[in-house]
């Protein structure tokens, strides 16, 4: 793993772990390497967090000091940065956001050109420069410094493109929307309402330091009661920048990726547009989605935790439907990286089409119970490889047998081992990640 950029960019507090000397170097590389042979033009969006703006501020005079252009969406979503890049011929997206996490954290996320995530080799040419490891880029002088650009117009542009994938009105249909405070609050009700919904919206007041605080697709409880209590239809819930979404049916039931995963792709399946007749997980999803797409004879592929991950795979394999269970849910035809509120827009689809509820949709998947416990570490790696904390896993693992899974990994962006028990009961699946947990504790491991 990379010194600084983790699975999903450059992430941690905001002027501790990350700060601006960062963003402003990040900037000056970008800008002097994008532009070698041409004036480089980059694009930036960022999410609802107080220390955004310092960031941009920082990364826009490392751009334009290596001779950069500049081009600002100001507050948008990751999605959003990731279709302008590859629709306008941006040489790169930067998206300033540490999408779930609290607001004190902030992130910085590199799109390449094709609106990918930045490959590994540029990233390490990146790490090398932060480190002093590299000679000096010079600096752009005269009329080669670069100049910034307001291009809201961009976003604009995004939001179109949305309405223009829904394939019917929404007219009727009552639908609640919890946008995090983050990102999605400038952009998800234009949406919805635009195709006729009626649309009923939480959590879209961002002050800087509300963003995912009790809100969101990490706190659905808030969504859950919103659905309840206005007879909603369907409710989607984003996390800070939307690229993930989490939704609940009309009984206030939780529909994570998984499901989704599972509805659409049935749905595509059955309209011929399933590639490959395969779907690409990651290996923390559910025992329950593989048993139902192995009923209706549904190939899929595991990868590492990451939406990177899974992208990788299905660019590589012409696969066209892949996610995670936390809603990070990806769309070949359409995107090329996690998008929540087009994933809400495909579920949408979905229901109309079959004319089906969301709860109908998502009953034909069992749920195999599952118990996650993040745990705080000093040091991850140590955590998860020490010998008497993998003889623990080993242990439950021949326990489980074939009735469930265990699973130890690490965070990409927190000092963090995630454990993860499958099980035919709750209380089986707390008692084994207890265990775990107790070793680590016993190791002196824990925070």
């Amino acid at each position: 793993m990379s010194k600084y950029f983790g699975t999903d960019g450059f992430r941690g507090e905001a002027n501790k772990d990350l700060t601006v000397e960062h963003a402003y170097k990040v900037g000056r590389f970008l800008g002097w390497y994008y532009g070698r042979e041409h004036r480089a033009q980059i694009v930036i969006g960022k999410d609802t967090r107080r220390s955004s703006y310092m960031f941009e501020y920082s990364l826009v005079a490392g751009l334009t000091a290596s001779g950069a252009d500049v081009f600002l969406l100001h507050v948008t979503t990751t999605p959003s940065v990731s279709y302008v890049v590859r629709t306008e011929g941006f040489d790169c997206g930067i998206m300033i956001s540490a999408s779930h996490n609290p607001f004190y954290d902030n992130g910085i996320k590199v799109i390449n050109g094709q609106g990918e995530k930045l490959e590994d080799e540029v990233i390490d040419e990146i790490e090398k420069y932060l480190d002093g490891e590299t000679e000096e880029i010079p600096f752009a002088v005269k009329e080669e410094i670069g100049r910034t650009v307001d291009f809201s117009a961009g976003r604009n542009r995004y939001i179109g493109y949305l309405i223009t994938v829904a394939t019917r009105s929404f007219k009727h249909k009552k639908v609640g929307l919890d946008c995090a405070n983050g990102s999605a609050s400038a952009i998800a009700r234009n949406v919805f309402n635009a195709l006729g919904a009626e649309t009923y919206v939480i959590n879209d007041e961002p002050n800087g330091v509300n963003i995912n605080t009790d809100c969101g697709s990490t706190h659905i409880e808030g969504l859950q009661k919103l659905v309840k209590e206005k007879g909603l239809d369907v409710g989607f819930a984003y996390d800070g920048d939307a690229d993930r979404c989490l939704a609940v049916d009309e009984n206030g039931n939780l529909v994570d990726g998984d499901l989704i995963m599972y509805i659409c792709g049935k749905y595509m399946k059955q309209t011929g547009t399933l590639l490959n007749n395969t779907i690409v997980t990651t290996v923390m999803s559910n025992f329950g989605l593989y048993k139902a797409l192995e009923r209706e004879n549904i190939d899929y592929v595991q990868t590492k935790v990451g939406d990177k991950y899974v992208y990788e795979n299905m660019a590589a394999n012409g696969h066209c439907l892949g996610g995670e269970q936390s809603g990070h849910i990806i769309f070949s035809k359409h995107a090329t990286t996690g998008d929540g509120i087009l994933t809400s827009l495909k579920l949408m689809e979905v229901m109309l089409e079959k004319k089906e509820s969301l709860s109908k949709l998502a009953s034909e998947v069992t749920v195999y119970p599952q118990v996650l416990k993040n745990v705080r570490v000093f040091d991850k790696t140590a955590a998860q490889d020490d010998a008497l904390v993998q003889e623990e896993v080993k242990k439950v693992a021949e326990a489980l047998g074939n009735t469930g899974r265990i699973l130890l990994r690490q965070s990409g962006t927190e000092p963090v081992v995630r454990v993860m028990v499958e099980a035919p009961s709750q209380e089986i699946c707390e008692k084994y990640v207890d265990q775990v947990i107790d070793v680590m504790k016993a190791q002196g491991h824990l925070q």
